[in-house]
């Protein structure tokens, strides 16, 4: 009587252990033949190897081979990568010979490397929190005359957000053409979704890429993470800055966050539209090419500037290539500002070379982050830069979502982009380069106060890490590659 239950059991064990066998080798199959980063497929390998039916499905789940597929998807399903027309390469006037060909060989660079090019006679403000910028933002949005795309990772429905969701239904009361895209992740941040409320308002809004059940374990990590809003074609405004009530700080809200959004104007604003076109042609099937979207805009200042636009969807990873490329250009100083600071390998070998050949590089990220995780693994980075000259700062409470980079005296990139492997290869982003001395000054100013509120971070720090601490932020080191 006990044996057929026995036999029963032994059968599913041997099921089971030739399905694991399966799923493992399938997995490393994958990995074998199809990962490109050796690093991320160790990880990976290894995952798969301890645990062969967890890892073979995380892997599944999670991978950055799918993530690149489902990017393509995107791609290819709003025609071919636009370019902007007649390429040429941007002049610099520079008091000194040897800077003007330094800055002139970044930009044709960077130039290759972005499907736009540089435009001049642009101008960039920048706006410090969102006591600054959602004010802007709002009394652009009611003095629209004829159109107003709006793009955001987080949009949430309350406090400040029922601001926005006001003013992008009265445009669309009084005529004005508006168009809303938000993240389909971004969207969960509230409840109920600001989605469901535009709609009800009658405002075009979409989600990008909404997904149900499995399928949103699948594309979690496929992310539009933009910030994107322009008016009339003319004006427009992007940076790192979420709708939230939180970046409001003179409301004191109950988790502050301090950050930077830029209001743009000039020809580049035509490269915002442009990428907002892309993304809702993916979300809505609408071509936006009329005149009232891409309308003549006039120079307002002296900014050359350059649209980059990243994502999974691109053969090329093309923000740390862009990054790379202008770390190696750095002569004097390279100051970078971002909340979460997990580089890839070929970033932290590009500081370190910076440091070594004499470039003053100073990193500045909060001390306590709101993605705890993320700060414990970044901890374990710190001694290869410390030791090879690198100033790391950490700065206090309210966390800084400020996105910046400047390279020397003149060059700034501002944007959606962090420096952690899911903004710099899963996210679809988007940032501006800038050439132009007084902007960069204005920028290094702000990075400048940051510095000085911060703690610096040295080797003598370090060392007093307690053993539990140090076992903590190694563990969380291990997940870089998906962090």
């Amino acid at each position: 009587m006990s044996v057929c239950p026995v036999l029963a059991l032994s059968s599913t064990a041997s099921v089971l252990s030739v399905l694991a066998i399966l799923l493992s080798l399938a997995a490393l199959f994958h990995l074998l033949t199809r990962h490109r980063d050796p690093r991320t497929a160790a990880f990976w390998v290894a995952l798969v190897v301890l645990s062969p039916v967890a890892g073979a499905c995380l892997y599944a789940l999670f991978g950055i081979n799918f993530v690149r597929r489902r990017g393509r998807t995107y791609r290819g399903s709003i025609g071919p990568a636009y370019r902007d027309p007649a390429p040429k390469c941007p002049l610099f006037v520079q008091e000194s010979p040897s800077l003007a060909e330094r800055d002139c060989a970044l930009a044709v660079t960077l130039d290759r490397i972005s499907r736009f090019h540089f435009t001049s006679g642009n101008e960039l403000t920048p706006l410090i929190n969102g006591d600054e910028a959602m004010p802007a933002m709002l009394e652009a949005i009611s003095s629209a005359q004829c159109s107003v795309a709006f793009s955001s990772y987080i949009f949430e429905a309350h406090h400040i957000g029922v601001e926005f969701v006001s003013a992008l239904a009265a445009a669309h009361t009084r005529g004005v053409q508006v168009r809303v895209i938000v993240d389909d992740a971004g969207t969960r941040y509230s409840w109920p979704p600001v989605t469901r409320e535009l709609a009800r308002q009658g405002v075009p809004v979409r989600r990008f890429m909404p997904n149900r059940f499995i399928m949103r374990l699948i594309t979690m990590n496929l992310r539009n993470h933009k910030k994107l809003l322009i008016v009339d074609g003319r004006l427009a405004f992007t940076g790192g800055m979420n709708i939230r009530e939180g970046n409001m700080i003179s409301r004191q809200p109950r988790h502050p966050v301090r950050d930077l959004h830029f209001r743009v104007t000039g020809p580049v604003v035509a490269q915002l539209q442009r990428v907002f076109a892309e993304d809702w042609s993916f979300c809505d099937g609408e071509v936006l090419d009329e005149k009232l979207w891409f309308p003549d805009i006039p120079t307002t200042g002296s900014t050359h500037a350059l649209g980059i636009v990243d994502g999974p969807d691109e053969d090329m990873e093309v923000m740390p290539t862009a990054l790379f490329a202008a770390l190696n250009a750095a002569r004097q100083r390279v100051c970078i500002l971002t909340p979460y600071f997990l580089p890839p390998p070929i970033l932290i070998a590009a500081l370190q070379l910076c440091a070594t050949r004499g470039v003053e590089v100073s990193i500045v990220t909060p001390a306590q982050n709101n993605i705890p995780f993320v700060a414990w693994a970044a901890r374990t980075l710190y001694p290869e830069l410390l030791h090879a000259g690198c100033r790391i700062f950490e700065s206090p409470q309210p966390f800084d979502h400020s996105k910046v980079l400047l390279i020397d005296d003149a060059w700034s990139c501002v944007g959606s982009t962090n420096w952690d492997p899911r903004s710099l290869r899963l996210n679809f982003e988007f940032n501006l380069v800038c050439h132009d001395a007084a902007f960069a000054s204005r920028l290094h100013s702000i990075f400048e106060e940051k510095k000085t509120q911060s703690l610096e971070i040295t080797e003598a720090i370090l060392a007093d890490t307690t053993l539990a601490e140090r076992l903590r932020n190694g563990i969380a080191r291990l997940f870089i590659p998906v962090l």
